[in-house]
C-alpha cells in the first residue's frame, strides 16, 4: 500500500520567516554549521584520537554505539515543540557542549578514561536536542517547493563543519596538541552558541499540552507508514557501517594526523558541497522519488572504492580518491533524502515528526556503527568494506512503496 500525505494548511506553501529565501537559507546554513560541528567532533575527531592513543576497532565502534541519544531523540521532541522558543534550545546546548568541549581538552587521556564514556553521552544529548530544534526550524522555515535548495544548503554547510571539526581539529593535534585541538573546537562551539542568539524566530502553531503525543499519533496512523519507517531505517545504513572504520583505515595505512587534516580534508569537503549542491538540483529536477532512485544508486557504489583500496597494496592516491568518491556520493543521497523525510512532516507537529523519522536514521547508524569495529576486525578492512555495499540494497526494494509518499515526487 502506498502512503499519501495528509491533508496541510494552507499556509505550508508560505515559509514560517518573513524573509527573502538567500537570507534564510544563510540562517539554515548557519545552523547546520552548529550541528554539524559537534558531530564531527564525536564521529570524526574521535575515533582518531582515541586510533592515536592505541584504542581499538572495537572500542571505536562503540562511539556509534554509546550514541544512542541521537536514536532516541523523538522522546522529548515533544517538549521541544511545546516549550521555549527553538533559539533558546539552540543556544543552551551549544553553550553545554562548550563547557563539555573544554573538559576533553583539559583533562589527559588518563584521567579521562574514567569519564569519557559519560562525557561523550552527555555530547551527544546536546547534539540530539539541538537537532530536534534545528530540524524543526529548518520546516517551519521553508516551503516545500524550497526543500531541494534548502537541503543543498543545510548539508554543504553540515557536512563542512563534520570536516572543519575532522579537519582542522586533527592538523592542529599534529601540528601542536590534542589539549590545544579541543580548546579551538570549545572556543569555536562557544562563538557558534553567541551567533545562535541573533536567528529569527519563525511563525509557529501552538501546541497543547493535551495533543503532546498528537504529532506520532498522526504519523503512524498514514497508510503505509510501515514502508517510510523500513526505508529510513535502510536507506544510509552502508554508509554508517562503512564511516566509523575509514578513520583507523587511513591510520592504519600510514596517514599522519597532519595528511588527514590538510589533505583528505579539505577535499571531502568540496566532493561533499559538490554532492549536495548537485544533488538537491537534481532532486528539484527528478522529484524526490526520481532523487532517491538515481541518487541512492552513486551512494551505494562509494562502498565498492572502499572495497578496491583495502584490497591492494596501501597506496594514499587511491585511498584519497575512494574518500573523496564516498563523500561526493553521499552528498547526493542525503539531499535526496532529507527532502523526502521532511515532505512527509506536517508543519505544525515538525519537531516531533522529524525527530521520529530521523532517530531511525540514527538507529541504523548505531545499530551497524557498533558493529563495524567487531566484524571489521573479523573480516578484514577489504571484505567488511564489501558488506557495506550489500547492506546497501535492501532499501531499494522499498521505493515502490514511498512513491506517493512526498509532496512533490
Amino acid at each position: 500500500m502506498a502512503i499519501t500525505p495528509s491533508s496541510r494548511a494552507k499556509d505550508e506553501e508560505s515559509a514560517g520567516v518573513d524573509s527573502p529565501l538567500r537570507t534564510r537559507l544563510t540562517w539554515l546554513a548557519a545552523l547546520s554549521f552548529a550541528s554539524g560541528f559537534p558531530f564531527g567532533l564525536v564521529n570524526e575527531t574521535l575515533p582518531v584520537y582515541l586510533r592515536t592513543h592505541g584504542a581499538g576497532l572495537v572500542e571505536i565502534g562503540l562511539i556509534s554505539a554509546v550514541s544512542f541519544p541521537w536514536t532516541f531523540k523523538f522522546i522529548w521532541a515533544p517538549v521541544v515543540d511545546r516549550i521555549g522558543r527553538r533559539r533558546q534550545w539552540i543556544v543552551a546546548c551549544l553553550g553545554g557542549l562548550t563547557l563539555l568541549t573544554l573538559i576533553l581538552g583539559t583533562m589527559e587521556l588518563g584521567e579521562l578514561a574514567r569519564w569519557f564514556w559519560l562525557i561523550l553521552v552527555l555530547m551527544v544529548t546536546l547534539s540530539a536536542t539541538q537537532d530536534v530544534a534545528i530540524d524543526a526550524y529548518t520546516i517551519e522555515a521553508t516551503t516545500t517547493r524550497e526543500l531541494g535548495v534548502a537541503n543543498s544548503a543545510r548539508i554543504a554547510a553540515y557536512r563542512v563543519a563534520m570536516f572543519t571539526a575532522g579537519g582542522l581539529l586533527i592538523w592542529l593535534a599534529g601540528r601542536t596538541s590534542w589539549t590545544t585541538s579541543f580548546l579551538v573546537g570549545a572556543a569555536m562551539t562557544g562563538a557558534l552558541a553567541v551567533a545562535a542568539l541573533f536567528i529569527p524566530e519563525p511563525r509557529r502553531t501552538v501546541v497543547s499540552a493535551a495533543s503532546i503525543w498528537e504529532p506520532l499519533r498522526a504519523l503512524l496512523a498514514r497508510p503505509g507508514i510501515w514502508a517510510v519507517a523500513a526505508f529510513a531505517l535502510l536507506f544510509k545504513i552502508d554508509i554508517y557501517a562503512m564511516e566509523p572504520m575509514t578513520r583507523p583505515f587511513w591510520v592504519d595505512r600510514g596517514f599522519t594526523l597532519e595528511e588527514i587534516g590538510a589533505i583528505l580534508t579539505p577535499g571531502r569537503i568540496i566532493a561533499t558541497v559538490s554532492g549536495a549542491v548537485l544533488g538537491g538540483l537534481l532532486t528539484t529536477r527528478l522529484g524526490i522519488f526520481g532523487g532517491l532512485w538515481t541518487l541512492g544508486i552513486v551512494q551505494a557504489l562509494s562502498s565498492l572504492g572502499y572495497t578496491a583500496v583495502a584490497s591492494v597494496p596501501a597506496s594514499k592516491p587511491l585511498i584519497i580518491g575512494a574518500a573523496l568518491f564516498e563523500n561526493f556520493a553521499h552528498g547526493l543521497g542525503t539531499a535526496a533524502f532529507l527532502a523526502f523525510l521532511m515532505s512527509v512532516c506536517e508543519r505544525r507537529y515538525a519537531a516531533t515528526q522529524f525527530a521520529v523519522l530521523s532517530a531511525l536514521l540514527a538507529l541504523s547508524r548505531t545499530l551497524a556503527g557498533g558493529a563495524s569495529g567487531v566484524l571489521a576486525e573479523n573480516l578484514g578492512y577489504g571484505r567488511y568494506f564489501f558488506l557495506t555495499f550489500l547492506l546497501a540494497l535492501p532499501a531499494f526494494a522499498l521505493l515502490p512503496w514511498i512513491r506517493t509518499a512526498s509532496r512533490n515526487s
